[in-house]
């Protein structure tokens, strides 16, 4: 699973074409509004910004799942803030 604002972000630029076509084979979850509340609650707990890194978590703490990731520890901090335990692991 994957967050819209994930696909959207790594949209930006074709240097991504690799983790592009990756996403192809996973189900993209839309931000639906108790997602989006979710996310914005983390954003202001963790006292934060990044909204792709909110939404992420929220995605994962709804639905379960291991994050994968670059940046680790941003997404561990609004891991502990969502109050669900998750695996993130940097890659």
């Amino acid at each position: 699973m994957v967050p819209a604002a994930v696909v959207a972000q790594v949209s930006r630029s074709p240097r991504q074409v690799q983790l592009r076509r990756w996403l192809r084979g996973c189900d993209v979850v839309p931000l639906d509004e108790r997602g989006a509340h979710e996310a914005g609650r983390l954003l202001g707990v963790t006292r934060t910004t990044d909204v792709v890194d909110a939404t992420v978590v929220a995605v994962a703490a709804t639905r379960g799942g291991t994050i994968l990731t670059g940046d680790g520890e941003d997404l561990a901090r609004l891991a502990r803030a969502s109050g669900v335990e998750l695996e993130i692991r940097d890659v």
